[in-house]
């Protein structure tokens, strides 16, 4: 396309090198009529886009794959998944790849069409997407990089001019969706299960190149590799926690390599504070519970150990004991992730070998009088007296005296032990009827004024600023029970 480069596209296309079975070229399937509903400025400024060159007839049409940018080549990925504990071959059923945006920092980026149409892996699905959904990925995903988690980016969502046909018809969009890479832990599965220790290999190390160019090549690359994973994964999922976030559908597909949350379809955050939280309609069990998170979090990973075991070491025996020795290094490096990011919740900047159980004090009142778990911290740390139940309750009143006492015994001073929970307490989340009615103006109104607030206070959610007290209530009766779908 002519004007390409002066609209900033700048790909590069380092994933069609890896061995042809890992996916498939193919050019999104055009749309009839497409039209931006909303563009990620500082996402595109970054990414050394042309805002304006974006908005125009000529970047919509690429936006929703009627066109291709100069230097596109567009793919779909294959890979496997352990979906609620059960083992498929997979792939990207309704998305391409279009390839990787070198910004003028000189990183590499992923952009990926989502909702763009069929792919051989579509296993009989339409290859397209609803606007609603694609709205909420761009709202959650943009309201997780300010919260501090990594997290795959939006750049824009435009609408198709087409129907979707799920339960009802609803307008189709498409998702630019923006990440360090698509690489999952599903990826190395599906090539472990159907490819060859070479292509595992040639896969390796270009996960390797591409995430962890630092890893030295002395001693075994591949183990320094798989802990590092295994570190970035226990730091996300920590910080998921921290802030009540729950994803909803954490199948081995959906963990990525890199460390950046990806898929935001069932996923919701939690009010109630309650560890057996389920939003999601497909988790009937309750495998991916809040509280089970973590859990999970370690079992994917050793299913990603388990990919790893001929490029670990040629004995098997041998290869087996270092990828258990690195797996049980998990739970204590989250449990140390999560313990730290608390002690900052509670304004704690030294450690007391009685933290943990004041922290686990708290979080036990919270469950038992039902008490909003963002609020409880965000009154906490502004020190208002909040009208939940918990704050009256003679238990809290005493939790509160031993906290403070805690808080004294260190040298910080207490503003200093203010300003740290400041910034570890959102005062706003992405509350879920919030989302919602930013969802019901576009969708069924084609209102975005709705959304642009919410996407506004929630840029700044550390600030605790006047605005966002509106956006600190609780959601009433008839939100709940509050129920979420994966938007396929």
């Amino acid at each position: 396309m002519e004007n390409s480069k002066e609209m900033g596209w700048n790909l590069e296309n380092s994933y069609s090198r890896l061995p042809n079975s890992l996916f498939t070229t193919l050019n999104p399937t055009p749309v009839r009529s497409p039209k931006l509903v909303i563009l990620n400025h500082h996402m595109a400024n970054s990414l050394g886009f042309s805002v304006e060159e974006l908005k125009s007839e000529e970047g919509v049409a690429i936006l929703a794959g009627n066109q291709l940018p100069e230097g596109a080549l567009p793919l779909a990925q294959a890979y496997a998944g352990h979906q609620f504990g059960h083992f498929n071959r997979l792939g990207d059923g309704r998305a391409v790849l279009l390839g990787e945006q070198r910004s003028p920092r000189g990183k590499l980026l992923d952009i990926q069409l989502k909702g763009s149409g069929p792919t051989p892996y579509s296993r009989g699905g339409d290859g397209r997407a609803a606007l609603g959904p694609m709205l909420r990925e761009y709202i959650i995903s943009e309201a997780m990089q300010a919260l501090g988690i990594p997290t795959t980016r939006s750049l824009a969502v435009v609408t198709t001019g087409e129907a979707t046909i799920r339960e009802k018809v609803l307008p189709g969009a498409i998702l630019s969706r923006v990440a360090s890479s698509h690489l999952r832990v599903g990826t190395f599965q599906y090539v472990a299960q159907w490819g060859t220790v070479e292509e595992l290999k040639e896969l390796a190390d270009y996960a390797i190149e591409r995430h962890y160019p630092e890893l030295s090549t002395d001693g075994n690359q591949y183990l320094f590799f798989l802990q590092e994973v295994i570190k970035r994964q226990a730091k996300l999922i920590a910080k998921w926690q921290l802030v009540g976030f729950i994803h909803g559908v954490m199948n081995t597909d959906n963990m990525t390599i890199s460390g950046e949350t990806i898929d935001y379809g069932p996923c919701a955050f939690m009010d109630t504070y309650d560890p057996a939280t389920v939003f999601s309609s497909i988790d009937t069990q309750g495998r991916y519970a809040y509280g089970n998170q973590p859990y999970i979090g370690g079992w994917n990973l050793a299913r990603f150990a388990e990919s790893l075991l001929p490029l670990l070491d040629k004995n098997l025996e041998h290869a087996l004991k270092l990828a258990q020795d690195a797996i049980s290094n998990y739970s204590k490096q989250y449990h140390d992730y999560w313990l730290e990011g608390m002690r900052a919740k509670l304004g704690l900047f030294n450690i007391e070998k009685d933290d943990e159980s004041l922290i686990e004090d708290l979080l036990n009142l919270m469950q038992k009088y039902q008490a909003d778990y963002t609020n409880t911290f965000r009154a906490l740390t502004i020190e208002i007296e909040d009208e939940s139940k918990l704050f009256k309750a003679p238990e809290f009143i005493k939790w509160k005296d031993v906290w403070e006492s805690r808080r004294d015994r260190q040298r910080e001073s207490k503003d200093s032990s203010q300003e740290l929970m400041q910034r570890s307490n959102p005062a706003i989340i992405p509350r879920n009827h919030r989302v919602e009615e930013a969802l019901e103006a576009a969708v069924e109104r084609e209102d975005n004024s709705v959304m642009e607030k919410l996407l506004n206070v929630l840029s700044i959610p550390y600030a605790y600023t006047t605005e966002q007290d509106e956006y600190a209530s609780l959601p009433g009766p008839a939100c709940q029970p509050y129920q979420t779908f994966c938007g396929t």
